[in-house]
């Protein structure tokens, strides 16, 4: 019988390890479709439950309540008072953020001075308190019996219990959220555009007022939008600090309490209108932050 050539030998064995990689590199493909399309899914899939989660106790919100009802609660006079209150003291707390948090935001954007972990820390520190230590925090600074009482009493000045403790207790709580984003705007800007116009003869100031604040305007905004949310959704800091007297120091949160224990349909009305307002406004900061996205991504194109 005549011999197979050699040769049949050595591709025999190539021929197999051409099919094995062939086939193993459609496995590889076929995995990779399924991760590209299917596997999206699959993720929606593990993120429903906290999506219904968050969702529907706030849909049952608007589902408890009707149109009738929430109108004619709206009519009441201790829902006007704690909706106007809360409007006031909380764009209030958001003006006084604004002058006194805009010094402390551009020094935390140098990032060149001693203690800067220490102060940024310190700015970060109300965000993460337990509402309730901030009140107590407030009483035992600014309350009769507190380490500034006896010098407000000297005055004549009563902070505790009154519209101003409700401003200084938003304050307290809001205030970080906008330092550290106008922190983050101040800092993202280009210092080659700052030492130009020092070259140009601009003062610090004038730098500061035609460059720095117009180019930082978004980051800005979304700070004293997220800011005034906040303040308007304060509640622990100001039941401790300014009590909760309607007409005077009762906000909507703290109308929501009492509502609660007395009339329900209070309570469902302005939790509503808390709703919206939170709403329209994480709306309204993801728009600014997606258009400065967007612009971001035009610059760096170019």
């Amino acid at each position: 019988m005549k011999p197979y050539p050699a040769i049949m030998d050595v591709k025999a064995p190539e021929n197999l390890e051409t099919a094995a990689a062939a086939n193993q590199s459609e496995r590889k493909s076929s995995l990779s479709d399924w991760l590209g399309k299917d596997f999206t899914g699959f993720w929606k899939l593990l993120a429903l439950p906290l999506l219904l989660f968050i969702t529907l106790p706030l849909l049952a919100l608007f589902l408890r309540t009707s149109f009738t009802d929430f109108f004619a609660t709206l009519n009441q006079a201790q829902v006007i008072q704690a909706i106007s209150l809360s409007l006031v003291t909380s764009l209030s707390a958001t003006a006084v953020t604004l002058i006194a948090g805009t010094p402390a935001a551009y020094l935390l954007a140098q990032r060149n001075f001693r203690f800067h972990r220490i102060v940024d820390t310190i700015i970060d520190l109300p965000t993460v308190l337990p509402p309730s230590v901030a009140g107590v925090a407030l009483l035992m600074a600014f309350g009769r019996r507190g380490l500034f009482g006896p010098f407000f009493a000297a005055m004549g000045v009563n902070v505790p219990f009154t519209l101003g403790a409700v401003i200084l207790a938003q304050t307290f709580v809001a205030a970080p959220y906008y330092v550290k984003a106008a922190a983050i705007g101040f800092s993202a800007i280009d210092p080659e555009l700052k030492q130009a116009a020092a070259l140009d003869g601009a003062n610090r100031w004038q730098i500061f007022r035609f460059l720095t604040l117009p180019l930082s305007w978004m980051a800005l905004l979304s700070g004293g939008v997220m800011t005034w949310a906040r303040a308007l959704g304060e509640f622990g800091a100001t039941i401790l600090f300014a009590g909760n007297f309607q007409g005077r120091t009762q906000t909507m949160p703290l109308a929501i309490y009492v509502g609660f224990e007395t009339d329900l349909n209070v309570a469902l009305t302005l939790s509503i209108i808390l709703v919206c307002f939170s709403f329209i406004t994480l709306m309204i900061v993801k728009r600014i932050l997606h258009h400065r996205l967007e612009v971001d991504l035009e610059s760096n194109s170019i």
